[in-house]
């Protein structure tokens, strides 16, 4: 039930010529008119609500942000308005290493702090490069060459001068993030498919028996543990357990959603994403993959079911929901959030109600009129006045979060495997082939 993500796209049909030319070029083709058949057949037409039809999209103005130190950024994952360059440029490439294959996908996002990006690739390693350069400063095995085939998953998360890393070996382990060398690891119940949370001097993994396991940063012991509902069936990746102030808000594979506090693990309120209405298996898959968003008080999450909900981060009320289904996280910036949708669209909604103000259809196939080759998107990530998306076509695609409408293209040149990563005003992009490029 994963989406797959070949490897062979490499050409997306916007516009003839369009490589190497700026992403922020203003003659770009829109997507082709016509009926557009959703791939899962979840039957959601997304239509902007006509009342607020002239409300204006305010967005805080952009902040420069010197790191991105764990999966969707800041332990919340509420990054904002971030700051990039007018026209970034490609500034170096270098390989982490092995990546997506037939057996094994990319899972783990890069992670930047302290004037280094740190990566995981699907051999179980974890390197270190120089920010500005693009240097190898080490690289190290976590997962043990008996136990790297068919090991899927995990990610890396800095902390306090350490690199935690999480793995689909089912252990979290300690790294001293100037050397790699390791300080502690700590087995869990199960395989991990995402990077932990840290914050607070904890460590916050979701495991994939759905099981939040709570580690102390300093020696990797279990301080508590909670388990949500089993399920059989699960997305490949998962989302990170988001954190702000005393509350951890773990999201499940199972569609549930649940706010625990972080000293002890106590309950505080749960709620399920799972469709009201099942039109078919697809959407009966309630995974929670991308991450739960926690900003001013109000819990953004979004299920692969078709259902998207805003709570109140303290006492667990819904504030709206809406039938909006996804695998990314989705984006809060101002009053707003925007959503890459499981039918490939992004929409923007406002954030205090839930009411959609604009939607707009990314380009689904390679070849629009044999309706072949699927193109996928990752994102988005909103930065000086652009909202980014990559796709497996290998390009990066920018609209206006003012109305959706597509205002650049990038050509990167290979399938890109997650969303891009925003830091120091650079933005990294990491592709299926295990390639990790700089723009800036």
């Amino acid at each position: 039930m994963t989406r797959k993500i070949s490897t062979a796209l490499a050409v997306l049909l916007l516009s003839a010529g369009v490589a190497g030319c700026s992403w922020f070029e203003k003659d770009v083709t829109p997507p082709l008119p016509g009926e557009r058949i959703p791939v899962l057949l979840l039957d959601r037409d997304l239509e902007p609500d006509p009342q607020i039809a002239d409300l204006d999209v305010i967005l805080p103005p952009p902040e420069p942000n010197d790191s991105w130190p764990q999966p969707g950024g800041y332990p919340n994952h509420a990054m904002q308005h971030l700051q990039i360059a007018e026209s970034p440029a490609r500034a170096w490439s270098v390989s982490i290493g092995e990546g997506s294959s037939d057996e094994n996908r990319l899972t783990a996002q890069p992670v930047v702090a302290g004037g280094r990006v740190y990566t995981f690739n699907t051999d179980g390693e974890v390197r270190a490069f120089d920010e500005g350069s693009g240097n190898r400063i080490w690289a190290v095995e976590v997962v043990s060459e008996d136990e790297d085939e068919g090991v899927i998953g995990g990610g890396v998360s800095f902390y306090e001068g350490r690199l935690y890393v999480a793995t689909g070996a089912a252990e979290v382990m300690a790294l001293d993030a100037a050397t790699g060398n390791e300080i502690w690891r700590q087995t869990v119940s199960s395989p991990l498919r995402t990077g932990p949370t840290v914050t607070a001097g904890r460590v916050f993994a979701v495991s994939v028996d759905n099981q939040i396991h709570v580690l102390a940063a300093d020696d990797g012991r279990e301080l508590w543990s909670f388990a949500g509902i089993t399920e059989s069936a699960a997305l490949l990746g998962s989302g990170s357990p988001a954190v702000a102030g005393d509350i951890v808000v773990a999201p499940f594979s199972s569609g549930e959603l649940v706010a625990l506090r972080i000293e002890n693990g106590r309950p505080i309120w749960n709620d399920s994403l799972l469709a009201v209405r099942r039109f078919n298996a697809a959407s009966s898959l309630a995974d929670i993959r991308g991450n739960p968003v926690i900003d001013r008080g109000k819990v953004f999450a979004i299920s692969h079911a078709g259902r998207m909900l805003a709570i109140e981060q303290r006492t667990g009320v819904r504030i709206w929901e809406k039938n909006v289904g996804g695998i990314e996280t989705p984006w809060s910036a101002g009053d707003f959030v925007y959503v890459l949708t499981t039918n490939e669209e992004i929409v923007c909604l406002s954030s205090r109600d839930g009411r959609i103000r604009w939607v707009q259809p990314l380009p689904r196939y390679e070849d629009p009129d044999e309706k072949d080759e699927l193109i996928y998107w990752v994102g988005p990530v909103l930065a000086s006045d652009r909202l980014i998306v990559g796709g497996s076509g290998g390009k990066l695609l920018s609209l206006s979060p003012y109305d959706g409408s597509i205002i650049g293209i990038l050509d990167v040149g290979e399938p890109i495997a997650l969303p891009p990563v925003v830091a120091n005003g650079t933005l990294f992009i990491l592709t299926e082939d295990g390639d990790l490029i700089a723009y800036r």
